[in-house]
């Protein structure tokens, strides 16, 4: 539960003492920010060092994590009996997979042999093919086993895959709901999504059909040597060098590739954090213009993951151009050295080519692991951070057993002597020896100045944090010796800032049953029970009034309610369970008066016969409390009842005086004789008044019914495009135009590898017919493979380099293509309007997925990818050329079965395809709920919904794992049948070629040369598609891309059109306003609204939650458009006018203000969209009384605020937050309850500061506490979306109606 008001923000920034404690979830260590960007080699500071080593430790507990040393078996730690039993036999079937192939290589050799017999020996045709018949038939039996090792192994592989990181995820996310509070205070919560989406990811690729292809390549590898062995001994030795070199290169480069990776990731997972931080807070981007500012902030960090990316890439580049260099020099020496063994009578010309073909289809082999170890080595790298967090031991733990459960309890909360510091914020003592007793029963209410370490009181009861010495106690039970959990379901915490689920107001409440007997209470039973909490929390009567009553869905974060709705809700889920301790830290500060009075009755309900302990900054709701305690700087100044406090004048009385309302001014006598007649006239006047708007409401619900429905049901639904598969290469080459030249270099240099295969099928050939001699001619044969071997070692040389520009290059083209398209989205993402992000799929977890998933799964069409499919392509229609040009009739047997091969392969890519989509939506879906429910970590520690949560997660991925095994079944059938096809074509190649050959048709130079391009070119085809899955993900990702890309919000920040307002006044006028918000067309917010400022004043909006006053200050900023009616500024439609320039003259303060990680300075210079001067900061700052208290710190300007702001106080955020609004010398300035999360000490300060700002422009404030606003020129009185009265504070007094009911409310007299 967020304790963030401001000082459960906890943090004091006090102007004597500098103290900042984060305490929403939601908080990263900006300190820790530039260390994860800019890796340092040297020890950091330890923070804690200025502390005694026992005070130390305890903070230190808190937060540290310590690393995990990872390796690859410990990727399966999750792994049962019956996985590892599945896993085994998978791991059989690879290696069988991969010993087939070099058991080819002997058919291959005997072949060979025949054919040197039949030509230099001579012998009958009829012999001859009888023998090419035998061993054809070798080949069938070869691929049919082939089929059946690869699908079964391939299936294994990915299935276990799934369901062994389906249960990292559920561990994961377990782990981290049982982390303590401090934990999260130095995690972003843009973190955890990264870890749970992007990075799951990679370890699910480290462990699925990579492994099998690993296996089955070093299968291939070592069977290849053995039949080497076998053939040929001291030949397989001399070759041996050059497997030693392969081995070498390979560990020595992979270490670097690894350490790269993680640098690259560590980089972008603070650049997601900003990223979900400016998401979260999209209306307060939008209202300041600063799209861009951030967007490129955001691109620093993209910049330091794609100096790393790049180098990773390099690595790979060097690694593959040796590798090759190595294979084709094998060659060389092979023929050279063979033909020399031949000369000597020591080995058979079947026997060299044997272990020639072996080594080539080892070497081939090993080189194909090259890219499949670079998705282990993520993988790893990838889970090391997730495995930390797993082995994480929490110091609070709320799911372990241990700890005392008593049988019963009365109540009874005692601090003694505790001192308390934030493990976040080492620097600052909260709570200095604080005695305090709470009596069974009573209500205690603390007060005093924000930063006082109320809210902290409260988290210390609740368990969120360990105090640093003395003792909390329940009952007289120290409870850190109690169970947590069994702890927290005693107590019940509604915070200043409600968090809600996304899910209905039904389910809502009903997380409060957790623990309790009734939580698997029958249905009538619990919701008897949830009716009973809402009826008692005033909560009841507006449910039933939304569209599907307790099912209402309540959006993300409870979005779809008004702040007091989600209040009452809370307040309900709070009760529901009949707590013996409630704690209510700011309950009401977002409920306007009449809910407040009606909520602040339940309340009183709820608190009676139970301990209750109540942090209040409107006085007037704890004026009944049994003790008030003040507090300041961590102690306490005075305690005592109400009229009590007020007597001894000291800092209470102060508080109140600051918070009185104006009475309704009596004149003399006369008058007050008239204003008794008056009063009844008013009440007279008042019931006529009522009717009357009862007649007008009737009349006006069918005028309404027309209008706002009629312009609903008008709405065009656009529909989503399709984007195929040309689209997204066309859009990726065009983000690419910029490194043009570059890629064309990278390209040409692909070529060049491609036609590798055709250049050594032709020198091969020559050196097999240089054999076909009688022992006589052997001098020639020698000279003749020693050319050829020479030649061999040239094009060890060409290709080796080749390949290092191909991939280095295309790394580099693809690392400025993916921070391009992160870049580029996220901008896109600020561009649309807040109806976008409204929706449900637009979830601020999704959508940073989507920045970290997407754009990282494009490279699969560029990169290292692109270079591989360049080169197969390349090799294959160079050798259809060349063998068509060399033996047209073989080379046409043999390409007429390529299309089956190529086939094979584009069915498995259409397959794992459509995997991907599905996969898409159910992860992302089990993504969003996991950062809802990490991002709230405080509800959910307090709700103890730690298993609830981990039981729902674990639900929704289960399903996923369950529904993907079909198409992982058969898209392993058909990559088995493309690999098993090979083996048919060479068997069919042979045993035509044979026939041409005894005709004499063909010699052998050509029919090796055919036979060369034709089995290497399809086994090239081959492999474009074993990189299927990886287009797959790219093309879904450009699809995604796209449609973001193309779309254009209804109100467009990027549009130039529109008129440009010059000389701004400041006149606003709304005109029979209709809205209704675009996710909830049912519900009707403003049923035409009539409101006029004029320049200069000073205008306040009060009513009770939902009548649309927050609805009314969107539409001014122009959030959303109106269904029907007009806003006019100046007299000028606002529809009219360019969104950015009209924008540029208003302001807004809002009830939450969003600050982002980064210093005061940079914070209130997010105001204008323009750089703005130290001076302007300064000038800003003083008119928002800030800038004495800014000064005062270490820091000064340049002091951090933390994510979201969560180091500074409520009171320092929200005058931050109106400097920033100040530095754009705004013409217009909103208050949306600018100072309801305020103590009277802070609000004070802030009203002060708030009134110097309305000087001189219009303000339009929205407010509950009224006294906020009883200087207002106007004050408008809203009522289910319309005007109910309006006037002056006097006259509204005067008038003895709605508003006059809301004062009597928040009257503050003794009693």
């Amino acid at each position: 539960m967020t304790l963030s008001k401001e000082d459960s923000t906890t943090s004091s920034l006090d102007d004597n003492n500098f103290s900042t404690t984060p305490a929403s979830s939601e908080v990263a260590n900006t300190n820790e920010k530039t260390e994860a960007v800019v890796p340092v080699s040297k020890e950091p500071r330890d923070e804690y060092e200025h502390l005694l080593p026992e005070e130390a430790d305890i903070l230190r507990n808190q937060v540290q994590v310590t690393p995990v040393q990872m390796s690859f078996f410990k990727l399966y730690r999750y792994a049962t009996r019956y996985d590892i039993a599945v896993l085994i036999f998978g791991y059989f079937c690879s290696i069988v997979a991969g010993a087939l192939l070099p058991i080819m290589t002997i058919v291959f050799g005997q072949l060979s042999q025949t054919f040197v017999t039949y030509f230099a020996y001579g012998g009958t045709p009829e012999a001859f093919q009888h023998e090419i018949d035998k061993y054809t038939l070798y080949f069938v039996y070869l691929g049919i086993g082939m089929i059946v090792f690869t699908f079964v192994e391939t299936y294994i592989h990915i299935d276990r895959g799934e369901v062994l990181s389906s249960r990292i995820r559920e561990q994961y996310l377990l782990a981290t709901l049982r982390q303590n509070i401090g934990y999260f205070d130095k995690l972003g919560s843009g973190e955890i999504t990264t870890r749970i989406t992007a990075d799951t990811n990679l370890v699910q690729e480290g462990m699925s059909e990579k492994v099998g292809l690993i296996l089955t390549g070093v299968a291939t590898f070592v069977s290849a040597f053995v039949i080497g062995f076998i053939k040929s001994w001291k030949l397989t030795f001399i070759l041996l060098s050059v497997v030693v070199a392969i081995v070498v290169t390979m560990g020595f480069l992979s270490t670097f590739m690894a350490k790269f990776a993680l640098r690259s990731l560590e980089g972008y997972s603070v650049g997601g954090t900003l990223a979900e931080e400016v998401i979260s807070s999209v209306r307060n981007v939008q209202a300041f213009g600063v799209q861009d500012r951030l967007a490129n902030e955001y691109d620093k960090y993209l910049r330091i993951t794609e100096k790393w990316g790049f180098r990773q890439g390099a690595a790979l580049a060097i690694m593959f151009g040796t590798l090759w260099f190595y294979i084709y020099c094998n060659y060389a020496l092979a023929f050279w050295e063979g033909s020399r063994f031949v000369e000597w009578g020591s080995s058979s010309v079947g026997a060299v080519i044997s272990v020639l073909m072996s080594m080539m289809i080892g070497a081939f082999s090993l080189g194909q692991i090259g890219p499949n170890v670079r998705s282990i080595t993520s993988g790893i790298s990838a889970a090391s951070k997730i495995f930390a967090t797993i082995d994480r031991q929490s110091i609070i733990d709320a799911t372990s057993e241990e700890g005392e459960i008593l049988d019963s309890i009365n109540g009874d909360i005692e601090l003694k002597d505790v001192k308390f510091i934030y493990p976040s914020r080492p620097d600052v003592t909260i709570l200095e020896d604080m005695n305090l007793k709470i009596p069974a029963g009573n209500t205690v209410a603390l007060v005093g100045s924000s930063g006082s370490g109320k809210s902290t009181i409260v988290g210390l009861v609740e368990r969120f944090y360990q105090p640093i010495s003395g003792v909390v106690s329940l009952d007289g039970h120290d409870i850190t010796k109690l169970n947590t959990k069994w702890l927290r379901q005693q107590i019940a915490l509604v915070s200043q800032e409600p968090t809600l689920f996304g899910c209905s107001v039904y389910e809502n409440v009903a997380y409060g049953l957790i623990g309790t007997k009734y939580e698997n209470a029958p249905e009538d039973e619990k919701r008897r029970l949830i009716i009973e909490a809402c009826e008692q929390a005033n909560a009841w009567d507006f449910i039933q009034t939304l569209p599907e009553g307790l099912e209402t869905n309540v959006g993300e974060r409870g979005f779809l309610m008004s702040g007091g709705q989600k209040q009452r809700i809370a307040i309900a889920r709070a009760i529901v369970s009949n707590p013996k301790v409630l704690l209510l830290d700011e309950a009401t500060s977002a409920l306007d008066t009449k809910s407040e009075g009606i909520v602040q009755d339940a309340l009183d309900k709820a608190a009676k016969s139970r301990t209750t302990i109540v942090i209040a900054h409107r006085l007037s709701t704890i004026k009944d409390a049994d003790l008030i305690v003040v507090m300041s700087k961590g102690k306490i100044i005075e305690q005592g009842k109400h009229n009590d406090l007020l007597d001894k004048r000291g800092m209470y009385y102060e508080l109140v005086e600051a918070q009185k309302i104006e009475k309704l001014k009596q004149f003399d006598e006369d008058k007050d004789a008239e204003s008794g007649e008056s009063e009844y006239a008013a009440e007279e006047k008042e019931l006529e008044y009522r009717e009357d708007t009862n007649i007008l409401d009737m009349t006006r619900t069918r005028t309404k019914q027309s209008i706002s429905s009629v312009a609903v049901a008008n709405r065009v639904v656009s529909q989503q495009k399709k984007y195929g598969i040309w689209n997204s290469m066309v859009m990726l080459f065009n983000m690419n135009r910029p490194e043009l030249p570059i890629m064309s270099v990278g390209i040409m240099s692909a070529v060049i590898n491609g036609l590798a295969y055709p250049v050594l099928s032709v020198f091969f050939a020559k050196c097999v017919s240089a054999f076909e001699v009688t022992p006589a001619q052997y001098p020639q044969m020698r000279s003749t493979i020693n050319f050829y071997s020479g030649m061999f070692f040239m094009l060890a040389w060409v290709e080796g380099i080749a390949y290092v520009v191909t991939f280095s290059l295309l790394s580099y083209v693809s690392q400025k293509l993916v921070r391009r398209i992160r870049f580029q989205s996220f901008r896109q993402m600020l561009r649309q309007d807040i109806a976008y992000f409204d929706r449900e799929e637009n979830t601020t977890g999704s959508l940073t997925s989507t920045l970290s998933k997407d754009a990282q799964s494009v490279e699969g069409l560029s990169g290292a990818t692109l270079g591989q499919i360049l080169l197969s392509t390349v090799t294959v229609v160079a050798g259809t050329i060349l063998s068509l040009a060399v033996a047209w009739k073989l080379a046409l047997v043999a390409f007429a079965c390529m299309p089956i091969m190529v086939g094979c392969g584009f069915l498995r890519f259409y397959m794992l395809q459509h995997f991907q989509e599905q996969a898409k939506v159910a992860y992302d879906r089990s993504a969003s709920f996991a950062c809802e429910a990490t991002g709230a970590i405080r509800t959910v520690a307090s709700l103890t919904r730690e298993e609830d949560v981990f039981l729902k997660y674990r639900a929704e991925i289960e399903g996923q794992v369950t529904s993907s095994r079909i198409s992982t079944l058969r898209s392993s059938f058909l990559y088995g049948l493309s690999q098993g096809l090979t083996l048919f074509i060479m068997a069919l190649v042979f045993w035509y070629g044979s026939t041409q050959l005894k005709n004499h048709t063909y010699s052998t130079v050509q029919f090796f040369i055919c036979f060369i391009s034709v089995v290497f070119g399809s086994q090239s085809a081959g492999t474009v598609f074993s990189f299927a899955p990886d287009m797959g993900k790219a093309k879904q990702a450009a699809e995604n891309i796209q449609t973001l890309f193309h779309s254009i919000p209804q109100v467009d920040s990027w549009s130039t059109d529109g008129i440009v307002p010059q000389e701004v006044e400041g006149n606003i006028e709304f005109q029979d306003v209709h809205f209704r918000y675009p996710t909830r067309p049912e519900v009707p917010v403003l049923r035409g609204l009539n409101l006029t400022v004029h320049k200069g004043q000073y205008v306040a909006l009060v009513g009770s939650s939902g009548c649309g006053k927050s609805t009314t200050i969107g539409l001014i900023e122009s959030f959303y458009i109106p269904l029907a009616g007009k806003i006019l500024m100046d007299g000028q439609d606002i529809s009219t006018l360019n969104v950015n320039a009209y924008r540029s003259h208003i302001a807004l303060v809002q009830q939450e203000p969003v600050l982002y990680a980064g210093s005061i300075r940079y914070n209130i210079s997010l105001g204008s969209p323009e750089d703005v001067t130290e001076e302007e900061i300064y000038a800003a700052s003083r008119q928002a009384n800030i800038h004495d208290f800014i000064m005062s710190l270490p820091d000064g300007y340049d002091t951090l605020c933390g994510t979201k702001g969560a180091l500074l106080s409520g009171g320092q955020k929200q005058r931050i937050a109106i400097a920033r609004a100040l530095i754009r010398h705004p013409k217009i300035l909103l208050l949306d309850e600018a100072t309801s999360a305020l103590d009277s000490e802070s609000e004070k300060v802030v009203q002060e500061a708030l009134d110097k700002a309305a000087k001189g422009r219009t303000t339009i404030a929205v407010a509950h506490r009224l006294s906020t606003i009883q200087n207002a020129d106007v004050i408008y009185v809203f009522e289910n979306g319309k005007v109910l009265e309006s006037g002056t504070h006097q006259e509204l007094l005067a008038n003895r109606a709605k508003y006059y009911e809301l004062v009597q409310l928040q009257a503050l007299e003794r009693n």
